[in-house]
């Protein structure tokens, strides 16, 4: 049977609704009102950008689960700072593999000189790791990073001329604030083709109340690299549309849900306080003409009389009223019930838009087993890593580069070729902490399962689990190993996958002699 159509004087059939798409009706009682502009990514975010970054750092800086969220994601994708693993591609260089291992050692070395001394910082104030973690934290709430490479060869007691300036995005604006153009956005100076080419940094922080007063605002124009392409200014952020060219806050899509909870959260404990007080209304009976006929006429009296009469709470106690007097309590009702309910419900919420499990933003596993504590954790860190690859790949990697081209043109490290091979020289990994265990046993065993069946390697798992170097757990193994033997101290037993014991390799030996000398004795 033929399902009827409603068709017009045409015979055309007339749809249920005006859209083929319900997202795109514009006569849905549920859609009416919802207009939003069609802009690009500069236009909806330029003009609104100062009060998102605004907003974000008064999140962070009073509410105590946003500044958790800060500091989570700083340890687990930053810790202490990020390890360089020079990784060189020895086959495009024509090299080996032994001269790649010797020339990632040698670099390793140098660059630990550098960026693990208070030289790194143009301020002599922090290292690389610890301006990695404040750069990150700057990311968090601004949506970017930014920082200068500054050549200082005449510092006092510095062995490097390379020196990282940290600088507050907020001081990237136009000049004396001009209206954004085709050219200028926010301080930034893009080409036809969208490269950032120069930017404009005011000298002073333009929230900062101890610049001296009356004097002129001034900006400093830094083109974005030298006429022999050496970079100059080091900006960052996650380009999520074309066009775009400043930062959004990571909290921006749920900002106005975490504020919402803060007030909520604020008047319950409010409501709490209040109503864990003991709260009474004295009745008299007497009208006021009657106080007065008590008092002589003076009302006042009356009053003077009461502010004296003065009774202390004890526990039994029996307390006497004024004449005529009765003790109403007041007793404010409250539904409570469901406060607790509310606030994880609204807090998974916004940890859903902050790429957070709910158990990892309130640190609350009181009703997570082990395979869903893994099973979020997993979730957490696919986003973690996808956090240190950006921040490696616009933070930590330009700076390596800055500073192998240096080492290489001081002869702190060889490198023929270099400006024409300087893409093979400075590849390179990053290694961030590690992810930790939930289950140590059972989470070890299966990376030793995954070495041994070939699907992964020393290097990946002590990287990922640990945050560690393989070839630097090697060392110091063989170091204890030959220690332990000189001691005297009995080696440690591994098993394998059957449960048998195994002995070292270098064991074996003196093992089979002891065999011999057992069997020698009972002939």
């Amino acid at each position: 049977m033929a399902v009827p159509q409603i068709v017009d004087q045409h015979g055309r059939s007339i749809r249920a609704q005006d859209t083929a798409y319900f997202a795109a009706s514009r006569s849905a009682r549920e859609l009416y009102s919802w207009n939003p502009a069609l802009a690009s990514a500069d236009d909806d975010l330029l003009d609104e950008q100062s009060t998102i970054v605004s907003r974000s750092r008064d999140l962070t800086r009073n509410h105590g689960v946003a500044s958790g969220a800060q500091q989570t994601y700083a340890d687990n994708i930053v810790g202490t700072g990020l390890r360089l693993s020079s990784k060189p591609d020895y086959r495009l260089l024509g090299k080996d593999k032994d001269w790649a291992s010797e020339w990632s050692a040698n670099t390793e070395a140098q660059w630990r000189t550098f960026a693990d001394t208070m030289e790194f910082d143009a301020a002599r104030s922090m290292t690389f790791g610890q301006m990695t973690a404040q750069q990150f934290m700057t990311w968090f709430n601004n949506g970017e990073i930014m920082a200068l490479p500054l050549w200082l060869p005449r510092r006092p007691g510095a062995k490097w001329a390379t020196a990282i300036q940290s600088v507050d995005p907020d001081r990237l604006s136009n000049p004396n604030w001009v209206p954004n153009s085709a050219t200028m956005r926010n301080g930034v100076e893009i080409s036809p083709l969208g490269e950032a080419i120069a930017y404009n940094i005011q000298k002073t922080h333009p929230g900062n109340s101890m610049t001296s007063l009356g004097q002129p605002l001034e900006w400093e124009r830094i083109p974005a690299r030298t006429n022999f392409g050496r970079l100059r200014v080091i900006h960052g952020f996650r380009r999520e549309r074309p066009g775009q060219n400043r930062g959004r806050p990571l909290m921006a899509p749920i900002m106005g849900s975490f504020k919402m909870l803060d007030h909520y959260q604020r008047t319950e404990l409010q409501s709490a306080v209040v109503s864990s007080m003991i709260a009474a209304f004295i009745e008299t009976p007497l009208s006021g003409e009657q106080v007065a006929d008590l008092f002589g006429g003076n009302v006042q009296d009356y009053l003077t009389d009461r502010s004296e009469h003065t009774v202390q709470l004890k526990g039994g106690a029996v307390l006497p009223l004024y004449p005529g007097d009765k003790l109403s309590p007041f007793t404010p009702q409250r539904n409570s019930d469901a406060f607790a309910t509310f606030v994880e419900s609204m807090l998974r919420h916004i940890a859903a838009g902050l790429n957070m499990p709910y158990e990892l933003l309130y640190k609350d596993f009181s009703k997570t087993n082990y395979s869903s504590a893994r099973a979020a954790l997993l979730e957490a860190w696919r986003f973690f890593y996808t956090c240190r690859h950006w921040l490696s790949t616009y933070w930590a990697q330009p700076i390596y580069e800055l500073w192998l081209e240096e080492a290489v043109s001081t002869g702190r490290v060889e490198a023929p070729g270099f400006y024409e091979n300087k893409a093979a020289y400075c590849r390179s990994k990053w290694i961030g902490p590690g992810r930790g265990f939930i289950d140590p046993v059972k989470e070890i065993d299966a990376a030793k399962m995954r070495i041994e069946s070939g699907i992964s390697t020393l290097e990946a798992e002590c990287a990922e689990l640990q945050g560690s170097d393989w070839e630097e757990v090697l060392e110091q193994r063989a170091r204890e190993i030959a220690k332990m033997k000189e001691l005297g101290i009995p080696l440690p037993m591994a098993f394998d996958s059957t449960g048998q014991p195994q002995i070292y390799p270098s064991d074996q030996e003196s093992q089979n002699s002891k065999d011999s000398n057992s069997t020698g004795a009972q002939q």
